[in-house]
């Protein structure tokens, strides 16, 4: 079911004074293909989707945020000033963007809020930036007279993943959440910040999340080995090349990357050759949405699935399982989303075996694994906005 403006503003009215405010929406996003290529000064092709967050907003004359989390039945104050801020993890994304916005100059002043949110949890769709990017545009809108571009407001989220939450976040989805265009994809590259809009128009074609339902809790640190296995790379580069400064593996080409393999480890080339793939795949998949050629764009997909399960190894059985059912049945291009080790796969798939590839992933997911894939329909939608 479809989250609707009534649903909010019916909680609005009643947990506050029975009057209301401004409504503010913004969306989760999908990643079609560009993964573990932020860190890497690469190009992600994001999209925001129909789901998402709406708040509704109102200034009530005090120095105190009064927020209420319709999912959670969770209600709590906080004072703008108070350096220290909520403790409950939801209520810091918004005090972090009404900080972030106040550092800026934009005069924040108290308000009541209620919002909620259809972004399906757990299914790497970003509901935190859609939070995030809500509010960051509703303070910008309601005190700061618009002057703060997009781009600013999802610095303004990041920010807020990086110091009031702990999470060391690229710019990918606020980005998305702020940018989105019903239609249109959007490739950025994560080194100059530049952006471009791609349509999408996939007729006879639906773009489909299988969520895996699980998450593989792993030892150690795997996205941060990772991103060592990169930067080792580009430490060896820059030994090798005096003339030359390398600062991510952005600015690396394969015959570079070939002229260091036997002065790093086998695994450290591998991830390397992975990240070099995929922004030539990126860029592959720019031309042919340019076309209208989602045959190619397909191909890619199952590509870079290859690429994060046997070179950068993110994925986990489940995922691969769930990539070869898509072959099976014909699927026309098929990956992990996201981080890796559990969640979605993204699955682009023509309208006439829609029906036989979800029928025969649910049983036979479920006959292997206990439980069924929660299957996620995406329709590419708008960014951040005020409703009414």
């Amino acid at each position: 079911m479809r989250l609707t403006i009534d649903d909010v503003r019916s909680r609005f009215i009643k947990h506050f004074d029975g009057t209301t405010g401004s409504v503010y929406a913004s969306p989760g996003r999908i990643n079609l293909i560009g993964e573990h290529t932020d860190y890497n000064n690469g190009y992600v092709f994001p999209g925001a989707v129909e789901q998402g967050i709406i708040a509704e907003i109102k200034p009530n004359g005090t120095r105190k945020v009064r927020a209420y989390s319709i999912d959670l039945k969770d209600y709590t104050e906080f004072l703008l000033d108070d350096e220290q801020g909520p403790k409950a993890s939801w209520a810091r994304y918004i005090f972090g963007v009404c900080r972030e916005m106040m550092a800026l100059g934009v005069p924040v002043e108290g308000f009541n809020t209620a919002f909620a949110g259809d972004v399906p949890l757990g299914a790497g769709m970003s509901s935190s930036a859609a939070l995030e990017s809500t509010f960051a545009f509703a303070l910008n809108d309601i005190w700061g007279e618009n002057k703060i571009d997009r781009m600013e407001l999802a610095r303004v989220g990041q920010r807020t993943e990086h110091k009031y939450i702990g999470v060391n976040c690229g710019i990918m989805d606020q980005f998305a959440s702020a940018f989105g265009m019903k239609g249109k994809l959007m490739r950025l590259d994560c080194r100059s910040r530049e952006f471009e809009y791609f349509p999408w128009e996939p007729k006879g074609y639906k773009l489909v999340l299988l969520n895996s339902k699980v998450k593989h809790e792993l030892k150690g640190s795997p996205y941060n080995d990772r991103r060592n296995s990169c930067e080792n790379v580009v430490k060896a580069l820059n030994a090798k090349f005096a003339d030359r400064h390398f600062d991510t593996l952005r600015d690396a080409n394969w015959d570079d990357l070939e002229a260091v393999k036997g002065e790093v480890s086998a695994e450290d080339y591998k991830r390397a050759h992975f990240v070099l793939g995929e922004v030539d795949r990126v860029l592959a998949v720019s031309e042919a949405l340019q076309k209208g050629d989602y045959e190619t764009v397909g191909q890619k997909m199952y590509e870079t699935h290859y690429g994060l399960s046997k070179e950068y190894e993110v994925s986990c059985e489940e995922l691969d399982y769930l990539n070869d059912l898509a072959k099976e049945n014909g699927v026309t291009g098929s990956r992990i989303m996201g981080g890796g080790f559990g969640g979605c796969t993204i699955n682009l798939v023509k309208e006439e075996v829609y029906d036989k590839f979800i029928g025969n992933a649910k049983a036979k997911f479920n006959e292997k694994y206990g439980h069924e894939p929660q299957v996620i329909d995406v329709v590419i939608g708008d960014g951040s906005r005020r409703i009414c």
